[in-house]
């Protein structure tokens, strides 16, 4: 047979700048680029851009539309540095002139993939991606022409979440076997460290957490990407369900170290600390949403935070420096499954919402009272953004037999349905600020971006981009995009004119002020 070569297309004559991206330059992004998947190393997806303003954000247009042809819905977060834009999926990137929206150069590594592929990663002339197989790629970024591979070593397999650079670091992650994180030489792609996020066996840190040998029942999935404290040296991950989501009782004990946030060190990917939101988790309740990393006075004192909204329906804020719980606040309407959080942060458990061949009433739902697509955090105002989905639901197993598979189904009570909206939260004490209900959207939903012109741009899932006032909530602008919306939008610059950036089915959309 004949084997597919891997290639790349070069077009001439755009007026851009590649890519020689220094470490000072991830460390402190030039506010023209989007270098991160977050837009910097503490995920607050703000830009500090604002020559879009609420006084003039009714006036944005589309600019141009590129079309990622042979892909289906783009979960991909583009990345930007001077002038060029890069979009990836499993085993490809197209480099794309950032101003007009033409195509550079394309990679293609066979074979064509379509899946649930998250973003790249860029450190001097390098891109990253992963592959459908289990290779991490190092592409040139001038040339898209491939620099190394590297075949992950069974029995891991990469997940499609963005990569993370971090000093010198090719942070990935997946979920086969179980749930992992891993590092390797952004120059050589020589494999460095893994840290599991399941006991691989008896004796392994948090192995007593799992009833006898359940342990190998594996699940702690990571396919989201995380975030990076440089003076720390420290990475945090949000990690997955375990395995045997809806059967608890073939895993007695918390199930470390699924559904928490870890602290890992990034030289030597030992575990820091940890926090589980959910232990022993029956309703799927992953904690894949970002953490998002503040420096803020916290009841008076300056504190370096990890703010995270959970799927569980509370949001968190720790010590960052250690995992201590500080507060945690109830931050959806309804939620019945716990009464409240201790002072150690475990929720006190109420009963009758485990999952049942009948359907146990459960609030939030298993979607989740948010779900894996990136909060924003403005600094200026200590405003954390998010998507935050109302309702409840029944949370079912297919039988009483142990190990038994399950699912979830939408509450059938009106007042229970599923709702989509952007939210406000005071980031240092959770309180709901403000709210914009989305029209179109009633299940998971895009990411947001904030910026310091005072916005919060918001995808809905069904297609709409809305531009709010981040002060009010007030929708500014809207434009329909004609497709589905699966990711988060940026915003970048180029001589001056700011753009604003979103994923839509398989093409990519910008937006800016007339010139």
């Amino acid at each position: 047979m004949k084997r597919l070569a891997c290639f790349a297309l070069v077009l001439g004559g755009a007026a851009i700048g590649f890519a020689q991206v220094t470490d000072q330059e991830l460390l402190k992004p030039d506010p023209a680029d989007w270098v991160h998947y977050s837009g910097s190393y503490d995920s607050h997806r703000h830009s500090p851009l604002k020559q879009i303003t609420a006084a003039n954000a009714a006036s944005l247009q589309a600019k141009w539309v590129y079309h990622m042809n042979q892909q289906e819905a783009i979960q991909a977060v583009p990345i930007v540095y001077r002038g060029v834009m890069y979009v990836s999926q499993f085993n490809r990137i197209d480099a794309v002139d950032a101003r007009s929206g033409n195509m550079v150069w394309q990679y293609q590594r066979p074979p064509i993939t379509r899946g649930a592929q998250r973003g790249t990663a860029i450190h001097n002339n390098k891109l990253f991606v992963t592959g459908a197989d289990g290779v991490l790629v190092a592409i040139d970024a001038r040339t898209g022409h491939t620099v190394w591979e590297t075949k992950v070593a069974a029995p891991w397999r990469l997940a499609g979440q963005a990569p993370l650079v971090a000093k010198g670091r090719v942070i990935v992650s997946g979920n086969q076997p179980s749930g992992f994180i891993q590092a390797y030489d952004v120059e050589t792609g020589k494999h460095l460290w893994t840290w599991n996020a399941v006991p691989q066996k008896a004796g392994d840190p948090g192995s007593d957490t799992w009833a006898g040998d359940s342990f190998k029942l594996g699940g702690g999935p990571i396919w989201v990407s995380g975030s990076y404290d440089p003076e720390q040296n420290v990475i945090f991950y949000g990690t997955g369900q375990p395995g045997s989501q809806w059967a608890g009782e073939v895993r007695e004990g918390d199930n470390l170290y699924t559904d928490s946030i870890v602290a890992i060190d990034v030289d030597t990917g030992k575990i820091k600390w940890h926090f589980q939101n959910t232990p022993h988790d029956v309703h799927d309740w992953d904690s894949l949403e970002m953490p998002v990393l503040i420096d803020a006075a916290f009841r008076g004192q300056p504190r370096k935070l990890l703010v995270q909204a959970n799927r569980n329906g509370y949001y968190y804020i720790l010590d960052r420096t250690n995992g201590r719980f500080l507060q945690g606040t109830q931050f959806v309407s309804r939620v019945n499954w716990a009464s409240g959080l201790s002072p150690e942060g475990r929720p006190i458990l109420t009963p009758g919402h485990e999952p049942t061949v009948e359907g146990s009433h459960t609030c939030p739902s298993t979607a989740g009272a948010t779900n894996w697509p990136s909060p924003a955090y403005n600094p200026d105002l200590n405003y954390f953004f998010l998507v935050a989905q109302e309702g409840c639901g029944l949370v079912l197993r297919t039988t009483n037999r142990p190990g038994a598979g399950g699912g979830y189904l939408e509450s059938p009570k009106p007042e229970e349905a599923w709702q989509l909206f952007v939210r406000a939260l005071d980031a240092t004490t959770g309180k709901k600020i403000w709210d914009y209900q989305q029209v179109s959207s009633f299940h998971y939903g895009p990411g947001v971006l904030s910026t310091a012109g005072g916005l919060v741009v918001a995808g809905e899932h069904k297609g709409q981009v809305t531009v709010l006032d981040a002060r009010t909530g007030k929708s500014l602008w809207h434009f329909n995009t004609g497709d589905l919306i699966t990711s988060s939008p940026i915003s970048y610059a180029i001589d001056g004119q700011q753009y604003i950036a979103i994923s839509s089915g398989t093409n990519v959309v910008a937006f800016g002020l007339p010139q």
